[in-house]
């Protein structure tokens, strides 16, 4: 054993023994691209974040990258070309494919990706988010 705490926290254990409501845990974001998580499906973080504005083009090398658009418009610019998502709709951004997430409006969106990965991906700097729970 390294001394490393194991990746199952008391908080991730008893998290989802409720229903969660994504609208009342988007309301406490106060800062675009800042995500808070909402639970855990096995080895990975279930997310919210409010886009506004345009993110950082970054990929995420070992990891797809999953967007679900529950209100708003999101532009997933892509080198060759531009996803646009509505509400309902979602998009998967394939491991190691530069991208960058667009809103115009105010647009609320799920992520769901591995514990540990920085929103930022290859990119870091001062967008990159601390995992914090909602």
């Amino acid at each position: 054993m390294t001394g490393v705490a194991p990746v199952v926290s008391m908080w991730k254990i008893g998290a989802m023994d409720d229903k969660v409501n994504l609208a009342e845990k988007l309301a406490r974001l106060d800062v675009p691209f800042s995500p808070g998580i909402v639970g855990y499906l096995n080895d990975y973080k279930l997310a919210v974040v409010k886009v506004l504005g345009e993110f950082v083009w970054h990929a995420h090398a070992e990891t797809d990258d999953f967007f679900l658009v529950l209100g708003g418009r999101l532009t997933i610019q892509l080198r060759d070309r531009d996803v646009e998502l509505g509400p309902g709709e979602l998009y998967v951004v394939p491991r190691g494919v530069e991208h960058c997430p667009r809103a115009d409006v105010e647009t609320h969106v799920l992520l769901i990706e591995p514990s540990g990965t920085p929103n930022t991906g290859d990119a870091g700097g001062p967008l990159t988010a601390r995992e914090e729970h909602l």
